[in-house]
């Protein structure tokens, strides 16, 4: 075990997070601290730099001290990394040399150079939380099976692990509609949450921030984040990892963060320092303002379709100049946000008065944020625009944006990468529907397809470009009052003008945070949501990730009595994949919350704003859009009037309480998990049960099958869905079997603390285009009996006959959400190498992480080039995992030809992780 992180004490979270009306404590009390927070031993290399803070008993590693003129050259983000590095030296993981390494990045970014890197923290949501609690049980069993102490699997850093994946909108245009969805949340997943509130018990260092309170990544940006924690009286900058992409979000506030696995953050929960490429830094250059009809939502599609064309996968990105000084943080935090979006490991913006203003304004104390100010200004960790503090940096490339020249736009039908122009969009979609089928076509061979229904009473017609869902949701943008309050405000003049929305597009708003309701509602402008049919539906991300629960029947029958009739969802959230959303939206659009609420008035997506009206008032007379765009000045007067510190004090002052139906759970009282076999939502998984102390033996693949031969962008959705299981699928019939009625299916998401349904579920999406297959959906052939079956027992087929798998994937596999069961689908159903042309930085990661060997092809070469069907045999030396970083790997095709590709083990770690068949193997041997 790593001896730079031993044990806080975290079980009762403390309501002075820095908070206003309290004195300022650490957000844990502290039984035995990491040493990194102790004075220096003798020993230490950078013992010279612990310096004291003016005249308070506080100290810190100050990098000036280095006298180093490498250090003034280094970006932001790599600055923390380094002072990260400086702090947590140990001699053994963290060495001399690895600071040689950051402090060269202008050198080492450019060779693929490892690093190790120590977060301060990890941070949860439960969909991706309830497997990594699942894991830790089950390392707990092996430990004691191999008679060590359970105890001592036991998170080493501070955990939080916000609930907001649950709840889904079963409910929706109604005042009850959140009561309701929360009641449904609590019935389906009431096991799921005591589990949760069992690990809480049983784990160390582990906050559950109860359901109804808010979603992660704006309770971290809100509440959770520390910027600068103050340990033992020694500070340093934050850093979080967590198990969802979005965390990237929290890098607005200048504290690195980013997303990780499920699997690697449990390593670094158990002490494992991140091994990591030290990555190129990007310099994002903004200059000017936004123009006044745009949003930071138009702000971060252009950024987000400029990144996606430079390349920046495995990179980060960081933001500067005159232009950032115009954003507020919210805005920030929307660009941070979409950072896996537009490829990046990371969007940073150093810390800087916005910052400031930002701590005040969401209620931290002012004590603290002085220090923390301090601090960061003596560390050289403070940007100050005025003094042009980025002259001397020295970034990997460099990127310019004129702010002025950002128009309102949106992204999809199928990709947030894809952006369309507001006044373009009418003509882009219609262009969509007779395109080849792509990401920006749909191959109809009539476009003028209606379907006729009647819905209470009245008579409707849907046709291409009809919306039926309209959704103010996620993160995003929920956490920014500019676009919520200007979509409050459209909502008020639309109603003022006697503009409705049809009833049966399904409409809803999901508040990021419990704060947002209470200013929404200070203003007064939560009744023009409601009357609009945008009722609150419950704090989680919900539409976004797919929780937009079902239409109605009416809808559901209209547009299924249509084969070539695409209907639209339009939601203010940052993925909008192909079934993603919803089953039956197959043009999905991302877009910022006013324009939600437009499109939601006009029904429909192929619309001209500029010369059609939104629609009809009293009189009617055609009302515009622009006629009733907010004005960013009003917009500008209600934030400074009605959000306070003192508003955001009062909500997260009871944020660990939770609902009388959290606390009337049970709570089970015991070190080792009392797993129920007859459980569908908890099931101790296979991962650890057969491990022994001994390194296993990595056998060579020898005339492997293809289970599956994919395109590009193959999404973590495509491969472990998170949404609705399909009524006639395996996991269907599993849970049938057990007993589960369909209307207790829940979702895949919040199955997967259960390997028997997650490896039922991998590859289940109803969208995935298999090569191999005619149609799209969850099949594959099996070979050498072209018995065409659902692609789980098609695995299951090939495990009897004991033939080893590969999957055969262009670029981008693994982009989307950091999925850990996107891995360990994979790995359970006996798969052993991917082959693509290229991988998301996350996924591949996780491969690597559950034992499975990601290959790239080389030369631009791809599965047409070399003609392969799916029908082939592939044989591959494993070397015992004994693979060298990027080295040429052959892979040998039936029996005449040979392929080369590249290992994508990209650190020597990982090489000690893949052969120990997984991260989590590895760091449970060097326990024992």
């Amino acid at each position: 075990m790593n001896s730079i992180a031993s044990k806080f004490s975290y079980k009762i979270f403390k309501k002075n997070l820095f908070f206003k009306k309290t004195s300022y404590i650490t957000p844990f009390s502290t039984s035995k601290p990491f040493s990194s927070t102790n004075t220096p031993s003798n020993n230490h290399p950078y013992k010279h730099l612990f310096t004291q803070l003016d005249n308070e008993q506080k100290f810190y590693y100050d990098l000036n001290g280095l006298n180093d003129p490498r250090y003034y050259r280094l970006p932001y983000s790599i600055r923390i990394l380094l002072e990260s590095g400086v702090r947590n030296w140990n001699g053994k993981s963290i060495s001399e040399n690895d600071i040689e390494t950051i402090l060269n990045w202008h050198s080492t970014s450019k060779t693929s150079t490892e690093v190790p890197f120590l977060p301060a923290r990890v941070l949860l949501q439960d969909f991706t939380g309830v497997p990594s609690c699942v894991d830790l049980a089950a390392l707990r069993d092996a430990m004691a099976r191999l008679g060590g102490d359970p105890s001592r699997i036991n998170p080493l850093v501070p955990v939080d692990l916000v609930v907001d994946h649950s709840v889904q909108v079963d409910y929706s245009r109604s005042l009850n509609s959140l009561e309701k969805n929360e009641a449904m949340e609590m019935t389906r997943n009431s096991e799921r949450f005591s589990f949760l509130k069992w690990a809480s018990k049983s784990f160390d260092n582990l906050l559950i921030v109860p359901p109804g309170s808010g979603i992660v990544h704006q309770v971290n940006l809100e509440y959770l984040a520390r910027c600068v924690f103050d340990t033992k009286n020694v500070l340093y900058p934050d850093s979080v990892v967590g198990t969802d992409s979005h965390t990237t979000m929290i890098d607005a506030l200048g504290v690195v963060g980013w997303g990780v696995g499920g699997i690697e953050a449990e390593a670094v929960m158990l002490g494992q320092p991140m091994s990591m490429v030290l990555p190129e830094v990007i310099g994002f250059e903004l200059k000017g303002e936004l123009p006044l009809q745009s949003t930071a939502t138009d702000l971060v599609l252009t950024i987000t379709e400029i990144l996606r064309k430079k390349g920046v996968v495995g990179k980060f990105v960081e933001f500067f100049g005159g232009g950032v000084r115009t954003l507020s943080l919210a805005d920030r935090a929307t660009i941070a946000n979409m950072a896996p979006e537009y490829g990046a490991t990371m969007g940073f913006f150093p810390f800087d008065e916005q910052s400031i203003v930002y701590l005040t304004k969401t209620g931290r104390n002012p004590i603290t944020i002085d220090r923390m100010t301090r601090y960061l200004k003596k560390n050289d960790l403070f940007i100050n625009y005025n003094n042009n503090n980025y002259n001397k940096i020295e970034f990997s490339d460099n990127l310019f944006l004129d702010l002025s020249t950002v128009l309102p736009c949106v992204a999809g039908p199928k990709r947030p990468q894809d952006k369309v122009l507001l006044s373009d969009i009418k003509h882009d979609f219609q262009k969509s529907l007779s395109q080849p089928i792509g990401f920006k076509g749909y191959n109809l061979k009539s476009t003028t397809e209606t379907a006729k229904f009647k819905y209470k009473g009245q008579e409707f017609e849907l046709s291409n470009g009809s919306i039926v869902i309209a959704s103010i949701t996620s993160c995003t943008n929920t956490s920014n009052p500019n676009v919520l309050i200007g979509a409050g405000l459209l909502a008020k003049m639309a109603t003022e003008r006697g503009l409705t929305v049809k009833p049966y597009i399904k409409t809803s708003l999901s508040p990021g945070s419990k704060a947002v309701t209470k200013y929404l509602e200070s203003a007064n402008l939560l009744p023009y949501f409601e009357k609009l049919g945008f009722y609150h539906a419950g704090y989680g991300c919900m539409t976004c990730i797919g929780n937009s629960g079902e239409l109605d029947s009416e809808v559901t029958n209209a547009i299924n009595s249509k084969k070539e009739l695409i209907v639209t969802a339009v939601l203010s959230g940052n993925r909008n994949f192909e079934g993603r959303v919803h089953p039956l939206t197959r043009a999905n659009y991302l877009a910022s919350p006013p324009l939600v609420i437009a499109f939601a008035l006009a029904g429909r997506i192929n619309i001209d704003f500029d010369n059609e009206p939104v629609g009809y008032d009293q009189s009617n007379q055609p009302v515009y859009l622009n006629e009733i765009w907010p004005l960013p000045s009003v917009i500008a007067s209600i934030d400074q009037e009605h959000i306070k510190g003192a508003l955001f004090s009062k909500v997260y002052e009871n944020i660990k309480n939770g609902t009388n139906s959290w606390n009337a759970l049970p709570v089970i009282d015991s070190k080792q998990y009392p797993w129920n076999v007859e459980s569908t939502y908890i099931h101790n998984p296979p991962f650890f049960k057969n491990i022994t102390k001994e390194l296993p033996i990595i056998n060579n693949i020898d005339n492997a099958r293809c289970l599956l031969l994919l395109g590009h962008s193959i999404t973590t959705d495509h491969i472990s869905p998170a949404g609705n299981i399909a009524i006639n699928s395996p996991a269907a019939n599993y849970l049938q079997k057990h007993g589960v009625e369909k209307k207790d299916f829940n979702t895949y998401g919040t199955r997967r603390g259960n390997d028997e349904i997650m490896v039922r579920g991998t590859f289940a999406n109803i969208r995935l285009i298999n090569q191999m297959c005619p149609d799209a959906g969850p099949k594959t052939y099996h070979y050498p009996s072209n018995e065409l079956l659902y692609i789980f027992d098609a695995a299951e087929k090939y495990k009897n006959e004991k033939v080893p798998l590969i999957v055969l994937a262009g670029k981008e596999y693994g982009s989307g959400s950091s999925r850990d069961w996107a891995a360990k689908g994979p790995f359970l159903l006996g798969i052993k190498v991917i082959i693509a042309e290229s991988f998301e930085r996350i996924h591949r990661t996780n491969l690597v992480g559950m034992g499975i060997l990601p290959l790239q092809f080389i030369n631009d070469e791809t599965s047409s080039t070399h003609n392969l069907t799916g029908k082939e045999t592939f044989s591959i030396n494993m070397k015992n995992g004994n693979f060298v970083p990027g080295e040429i790997i052959d892979v040998k095709i039936n029996e005449n030809k040979i392929i080369k590709t590249k290992c994508r083990i990209d650190t020597d770690a990982e090489v000690d992780y893949f052969k120990s068949g997984g991260i989590l193997p590895f760091v449970f041997r060097n326990m024992i």
